[in-house]
């Protein structure tokens, strides 16, 4: 029996890696290579961590906010603008390699030095850049570096691996933001993370991943592909230096997981805790029609004639002109010249 275009079957990789840590060129190059062999192994669809490119403000954790600040600094000097090179070479891979790609970028804001945001790019596999999703609320001590997106990159692309959106790390924790995306005729979900080995001491962050992905790819009937970042000893020696107790807490186990989840809540294969590398799982969308039949939040199994969501999905600008702007007023001695 044929399934409709949009209920594809095709393999999934998430990406457990590290960046180059502050360096962005170095840290595209590997998203490529790893693309790359993501590609080469079948894979239709790569995700990567969150903020992959160039890395995660672990001193947000570690220090208090004057003596983080100078790192401000060095992530705002290493963050990608979009659109960029950066993003070009990696629409260019996607492209190269016919994939679908979801990554995780720190990026400048045009208008304002002191504005960086937690993005996820979603790229098709002929190189559009189809999603620039901003991190709708940044996770505690991170507010110290992001501000937070608004609700026009909440949006569900039509891709040739599904339906596909994407969330970054806590936000996966947002009840209303995930039903968002259900509610768009979302069937493939990519979560993106970083390792916290800096939780507090009772957190497990790989139950909490596994957790989170199980109860989307469970509650939506969806597939979730997961990928979160690890820590490398380049890291530690950057943020932990010589502190010792600040080392051995950057090398604290399961606060990394990495896997994909299919629409019952159950892992399709088994997830990569902790270890660098790629995990493959195959993805059936025609998976998720049976477990719909039971219970469809965003159909048959919800009352909108009692609970409504509206979503302001209005791009947030820090001025609007009613008019056009006026000419740049011009020096006396520009004049003269």
């Amino acid at each position: 029996m044929n399934a409709p275009p949009y209920l594809p079957r095709f393999t999934a990789a998430a990406v457990q890696a590290a960046p180059v840590y502050l360096d962005p060129g170095a840290t595209v190059e590997k998203a490529v290579a790893l693309i790359a062999e993501a590609a080469g192994n079948g894979a239709l669809l790569i995700v990567f961590p969150e903020v992959f490119v160039p890395g995660y403000p672990y001193w947000n954790w570690t220090m208090n906010p004057v003596q983080g600040s100078p790192w401000f600094e060095r992530l705002h000097r290493a963050s990608v603008d979009v659109p960029g090179p950066y993003v070009d070479t990696l629409r260019a891979a996607a492209r190269r390699h016919g994939v679908v790609v979801v990554i995780g970028v720190n990026e400048r804001c045009a208008h304002s030095l002191g504005v960086l945001y937690n993005t996820l790019l979603t790229i098709g596999p002929d190189g559009e850049l189809l999603g620039v999703h901003r991190k709708l609320v940044p996770t505690w001590a991170e507010k110290l570096t992001w501000t937070g997106g608004d609700g026009s990159s909440l949006r569900v692309h039509r891709t040739p691996a599904g339906p596909l959106g994407a969330l970054a790390c806590g936000e996966n924790t947002n009840t209303l933001a995930r039903f968002t995306l259900l509610a768009q005729g979302e069937l493939v979900h990519a979560s993106c993370y970083i390792a916290l080995p800096v939780a507090p001491a009772d957190y497990d962050m790989a139950d909490a991943i596994a957790v989170r992905t199980a109860a989307h790819s469970f509650e939506g009937k969806v597939f979730s592909v997961v990928a979160c970042s690890t820590v490398s000893p380049e890291i530690i020696d950057a943020v932990a230096g010589d502190d010792e107790q600040l080392r051995a807490l950057f090398r604290r186990p399961r606060s990394a997981l990495s896997g994909i989840f299919g629409p019952d809540g159950r892992p399709v294969t088994e997830p990569l805790v902790d270890d660098a590398g790629i995990v493959y799982g195959e993805i059936d969308l025609g998976r998720c029609i049976q477990p719909k039949q039971m219970h469809d939040i965003t159909g048959h199994y919800n009352r909108f004639d009692i609970f409504r969501l509206e979503v302001d999905n209005t791009p947030r600008r820090p001025v609007t002109f009613t008019a056009p702007p006026p000419a740049p007023v011009t020096h006396p001695l520009e004049e003269d010249a």
